[in-house]
Parts: structure tokens; sequence; C-alpha cells
């Protein structure tokens, strides 16, 4: 009888570490998608943001550029009885027709709030206006730390009177504000003396008080300023009003060219 000899070492030692190599291979493999995966996407989602943001930035400069062109035919209708610009009333104007709700809710800085037209002009000599809106915009990523970016758009339009006066003035000439009534001019359209700072103090509180000049209060000629539950002061003013619609707490600001004030010294605060 034939004894078949039995190998003295064992058949399956090689195949073993066939299989042990390729689990850990596995391993590793699943191990480097994962970081891959955990790299890739957070990077997707900010492109994704980023192009929702670019969209929204893109909705909102073509809101601002429709409003304006409302705000300028509104101004250029007007100009035949009054041949100047109200940065004010070119503000309320451009958000009237971007829509107040729409910018509030935007990422426009301040909403509705943040809209200014202080770089708008109005020649009487040509008539023609030269149109400003600048407004920020604020990217909402704290990782990067970005700074809210200024946003402009300009429209130039020709009032209508029905004819162009000789002379164009210079395109660098600078613009200016005043009042109906007032005998000087500002560089700052936020000039304190332009924006008035109303307060709300008892009656028996006015005579105690005193403007930035030093001198006392006195009744309003045009509402007689006996106000029930209070009365209004401004820092700069002289008079206390009952009603906060009196007209002695409105001021109306034009922007003229530099060349149209002849006859008007600078501002002390912003004419410097």
């Amino acid at each position: 009888m034939n004894k078949k000899q039995l190998p003295s070492k064992s058949i399956y030692s090689y195949i073993t570490g066939r299989i042990s190599a390729s689990v850990s291979e596995g391993r590793t493999r699943k191990g480097s998608i994962t970081v891959e995966a955990a790299l890739a996407v957070p990077i997707f989602f900010l492109a994704v943001v980023s192009l929702l943001y670019l969209m929204e930035m893109t909705a909102i400069r073509t809101a601002v550029r429709s409003g304006l062109q409302y705000a300028g035919k509104e101004a250029a209708e007007e100009a035949y009885m009054l041949t100047a610009v109200l940065p004010a009333r070119l503000e309320d104007d451009v958000v009237h027709a971007a829509g107040a709700e729409r910018l509030d809710r935007s990422i426009v800085e301040g909403g509705s709030g943040g809209i200014r037209c202080g770089g708008s002009r109005m020649s009487s000599r040509t008539g023609i206006g030269e149109l400003e809106v600048t407004y920020q915009i604020r990217l909402p990523i704290p990782m990067f730390g970005v700074p809210p970016v200024t946003c402009r758009e300009k429209m130039r339009i020709k009032a209508w009177v029905g004819y162009e006066k000789p002379g164009f003035e210079k395109d660098d000439e600078k613009t200016v504000y005043v009042t109906e009534t007032g005998l000087v001019y500002h560089k700052d359209y936020h000039c304190t003396y332009l924006e008035l700072s109303i307060h709300m103090v008892q009656p028996e509180e006015v005579e105690g008080l005193r403007n930035t000049g030093g001198g006392k209060y006195y009744p309003c000629e045009r509402c007689m300023g006996h106000g029930k539950r209070g009365v209004y002061i401004t820092d700069s003013g002289d008079r206390y009003h009952s009603s906060l619609s009196c007209s002695g707490l409105k001021r109306t600001v034009y922007a003229v060219p530099m060349s149209e004030v002849v006859g008007k010294g600078a501002c002390s605060r912003c004419g410097r």
C-alpha cells in the first residue's frame, strides 16, 4: 500500500496573505473617499450659495436701475417748475419703484434706508440732470470677513422744458446742496445743518434748555408750540413745536452745481 506524504508547509498560507492584503487595501480606499467627500461637499455648497447670492445681486441691481429710471422720469416731468434735483425725493421714488419691502428683506445694507441719491444734480442752465444712486451689498459669509460691497448706478436725463439752454456745465464740476431760505451751501448732503435732529421734551423743560449755539427756544409761529403731551425741538433751531408735521421741522434740500450758488457762503461745518 502506497502511503502519500503530506506537505510539511501549510498550503493556505499564501491565500491567507492575499486576503489580508485585500481587506487592508479596501479600508484605505474607503478612508480616502471619506476625506475627499468631507472636502468636496462644503466646497460644492459654497459654490451653490455664491451662485445664489450672485443672482440676488443681479436682481437687486435690476430693481434699483428700474427705480432710478422711474425717479428720473418723475424729475424730468417736474423740471419745468423746479430746475433742481431733490435727493430725498429721488430716494423715495427709487424705493417706491423697487419696492420697500423687497429692499428691506434683501442683502442691501440698511434695506430701503440704504438707498442714497446724494450725488445727483441738475443744471438750471442746460436742463441736463445727472442722477446717481449708491447702496451697499452685504455678503453674509462670516468665515471670510468680506466687507460690504458699494454699488453705484448712474443715468442722465433731460428736463422736459421744451428747449435746451446754451452752455453745458463741466462734468467734473462739484455738486453742492442748498435750502430754500439758506444763506450757505453744503458739500455734504448729510450735514447736521441739513438733517435736523428732532427731540421730544416736556413743555416745562423747554425754559431751561439751550440749543447748540447757547440760545433759548421760543414758540413756533406756525404751530404756536403748545403741545399737550410734549413739544419738539432741534439741536440747532430756536423754536419748539407742538406738531411733528409742522413745516418748521421740515427742510427742502436742492442739489445744484457749484457755479450756481453765487452769493452764498460755505457751510461752517462741511464747506471747508
